[in-house]
């Protein structure tokens, strides 16, 4: 299931796309985490865009288990200060390391306590989570978040400044 949508009225619709993850379908071990019982690759998906609103200044994705048995979810990754003229992240831009992120992005703390990505690894038996990428289009050039500050605070200001969000959800059990 691939959901696009305007965060207000007369917004352009944007669609945001995966070679790595089709909507509604399990991750693949490579995007899976490799941490708390989890051996995936931890290699975030390559992402691609369309569709900004006119007056987008920036971009940034933040990916999201809202069926984590915690209070708020938890936040796998958050890339902000995507410049506004690009369409697409590679394969594992989330690892700060690869030097991947176009150039003035930032990568958030996540809720595993690391900047960048970490890959969905739900509790064991647990039903499938929902794993969330979203791509917002903001007014804003930078966002002007504290690197550190935590994930909720960081993803509170990316509501903020929205123009349009996209969704991509893909599935992971074990």
């Amino acid at each position: 299931m691939l959901l696009a949508g305007a965060a207000s009225a007369g917004a352009a619709e944007m669609s945001l796309t995966s070679a790595d993850i089709k909507p509604g379908a399990r991750f693949a071990d490579e995007q899976v985490g490799d941490a708390f019982g989890c051996a995936g690759a931890n290699v975030s998906p390559g992402l691609s865009w369309s569709g900004a609103p006119k007056g987008a200044k920036s971009f940034a994705i933040a990916v999201h288990d809202p069926d984590a048995p915690v209070s708020g979810g938890f936040w796998h990754w958050l890339m902000v200060d995507i410049p506004a003229d690009a369409d697409a992240l590679a394969k594992n831009a989330g690892d700060p390391k690869a030097g991947l992120a176009p150039p003035g992005a930032a990568q958030a703390r996540n809720d595993a306590g690391s900047r960048g990505y970490f890959g969905p690894c739900p509790p064991s038996g647990d039903k499938p989570h929902h794993y969330h990428i979203e791509l917002y289009a903001l007014d804003v050039d930078r966002l002007d978040a504290d690197p550190d500050a935590s994930a909720s605070v960081v993803a509170s200001k990316l509501k903020l400044h929205a123009l349009a969000k996209a969704t991509l959800i893909g599935l992971m059990g074990r």
